[in-house]
């Protein structure tokens, strides 16, 4: 292909109406100052989008635009370029072409960029156009660390061969940012960050040492490596979050942060000795901020009204349930950004801080010290707070703190592990809490799950099975009411399986007078009846299945938490 022409893209924009003068003028005086691309200054300040300017560019100069998100780039030719080459020079090789690579450019008018990747790829280049943002988002998501974590595995086992180390010595080696157990550890959790991993488990097998991340909710494999590397791992890892190296028979946990590709991570640790040495998995907690609010978190307009309303109350317990890693905390910090005002005192009593929210009191319990739910809770009621946020309802102290806090005028949000809205009353009974307390306490319950999102890039039209078909039926979902099911193919966009991203599914018990009077009657029976006809038609699997017949999620999905919800 011939050299690509230069050309003013700021005067062709607005030739083509995409911008007005005015807007030009703003972004060149602007680039003017601080040296950023045109390009970029016009897409943050809305001026135009990504795709506008390069569909433009691809009119302008007589080649292809290739949307990325439904592109299924080959990892293998996306290799001829490194991932440093393809993120300074904003490119991505995207076919093999007859005597020809097809070349996919933030700029395609980057001349400097076309004679560099000449010379690299040494043939005949093609150039597509693809937006910069998409383009950054594949580069992240193909240029896996998985060879990279395999070579430095054989490396570390090498090196430690078949000999005694004293693995006590790495804490106090010079260089160690540069032994191999540190390089083996910092790409882990690269690699981990990059697809967006909430966990990442090292686990002992017979012989070898499994890795695995979890992502969008279930586990991945990522490599395997000998096994005698995992006692240098664990250790290390022990190192950094500051336990017991000498420890091997017990359980611990910690924590430690880090910096992994320019965002700081709370990094959570457990051990667990297992029949082949020490099993351990991290939760990784972006303290990047970047919580959602209640408008991007899904639930229903009118639901998200009433919820709005009740979390302004001067007094009342919110309480929402779900299992781990359902999306509990992310409810309650959009409901505090929503509340959190000048005029409000807010303290957060976790374990650990998952959010970072200016303006409000975190304290972290540290069960070591005896900083315990129940003692900060205490401390924190004597320091005048309008609203209270418990990480978690653990234990009967923490339930009766709580009901009373809300009995002397606070609002107070906490989490609890149930199956579903109405058996939540019953459960801080359960723990010890008086009935008459939790009834006039409790404001509203919210019960959530996580479903997957179908694959945007690979997402098609599904016939269900006969077991789904068969499932629908029983739900009273009948063929006239499937709306429009799909399901993923799989594709380089999410690890071949079908899905990428999740959201939240919920049901909300509002606690009416007469649910109030039930709650407070002896026979835990009788609410539970009157809760589940309250929610009846609004419930999670209510809200699971409209998710579905617009095409969100799959039947699979669907049936999946359907299971952890029902009987």
């Amino acid at each position: 292909m011939a050299r690509p022409e230069k050309i003013r893209l700021g005067e062709l924009l607005v030739q083509q109406k995409l911008i007005s003068q005015e807007q030009l003028m703003f972004a060149l005086d602007e680039q003017k100052r601080s040296g950023r691309k045109l390009g970029r200054i016009l897409v943050d300040n809305a001026f135009i989008t990504d795709d506008n300017i390069s569909q433009m560019l691809g009119r302008q100069l007589g080649i292809p635009y290739i949307n990325l998100k439904f592109y299924n780039v080959n990892p293998e030719i996306v290799s001829r370029l490194s991932e440093n080459q393809a993120r300074r020079l904003r490119a991505l090789v995207l076919e093999e072409r007859e005597g020809a690579l097809l070349v996919g450019m933030g700029d395609p008018t980057d001349l400097i960029a076309f004679d560099e990747l000449s010379r690299v790829l040494k043939t005949n280049i093609e150039v597509a156009v693809v937006t910069e943002g998409l383009l950054l988002e594949t580069i992240d998501r193909v240029y896996r660390r998985t060879a990279e974590i395999s070579g430095l595995a054989r490396e570390l086992s090498e090196e430690l061969g078949d000999s005694y180390v004293d693995f006590s010595a790495v804490s106090e080696s010079a260089g160690i940012e540069d032994a191999p157990v540190v390089k083996l550890l910092q790409t882990v959790f690269n690699d981990a960050t990059q697809v967006r991993a909430s966990d990442i488990h090292i686990e002992p097998q017979e012989g070898r040492l499994q890795i695995r991340f979890r992502i969008d909710g279930l586990l991945h494999f990522q490599t395997e490596a000998d096994s005698k590397i995992a006692p240098a791992l664990v250790l290390r890892l022990k190192l950094m979050s500051g336990l017991d190296i000498s420890e091997k028979r017990l359980p611990q946990d910690g924590r430690f942060n880090m910096r992994v590709r320019e965002q700081a991570v709370d990094v959570r640790i457990a051990t667990m000795p297992t029949q082949y040495g020490e099993s351990v998995v991290m939760r990784l907690l972006n303290q990047g901020g970047n919580f959602l609010t209640l408008d991007k978190l899904g639930m229903p307009p009118d639901m998200l009204e009433r919820f709005r309303t009740i979390i302004k109350r001067s007094s009342g317990m919110v309480l929402v349930t779900g299992p781990t890693g359902s999306g509990k905390t992310t409810t309650l910090y959009a409901g505090l950004a929503e509340i959190n005002t000048i005029e409000q005192k807010i303290i957060t009593v976790e374990d650990p801080v998952e959010y970072r929210l200016p303006g409000i009191n975190q304290v972290q319990v540290n069960e070591k010290i005896d900083l315990t739910f129940a003692r900060v809770l205490r401390s924190a009621l004597r320091q005048d707070p309008d609203v209270v946020l418990v990480g978690e309802m653990r234990d009967e102290e923490t339930a009766q703190i709580g009901l009373r806090a809300v009995l002397t005028g606070h609002l107070v949000f906490s989490t609890l592990h149930t199956r579903d809205s109405a058996s939540t009353l019953s459960r801080l009974v359960d723990m010890g809490a008086a009935k008459y307390m939790v009834a006039s306490a409790v404001q509203m319950v919210l019960a959530q799950r996580l479903l997957r999102r179908v694959c945007e890039s690979c997402g098609e039209t599904h016939l269900p099975t006969p077991q789904e078909i068969e499932w629908l039926e029983h739900e009273g979902v009948g063929r006239d009411q499937w709306g429009i099911l799909r399901q993923g193919r799989g594709c380089t966009h999410c690890n071949n399986t079908g899905y990428r991203g999740r959201f939240g599914v919920y049901e909300m018990l509002e606690m009416t007078p007469p649910l109030v009077e039930a709650a407070a009657h002896q026979d835990t029976n009788q609410f539970m009846n009157a809760a589940r006809e309250s929610i009846r038609g609004r419930t999670m699997l209510d809200h699971a299945l409209e998710q579905m017949k617009q095409g969100h999620t799959s039947v699979a999905e669907v049936i999946r938490i359907s299971s952890q919800v029902e009987d």
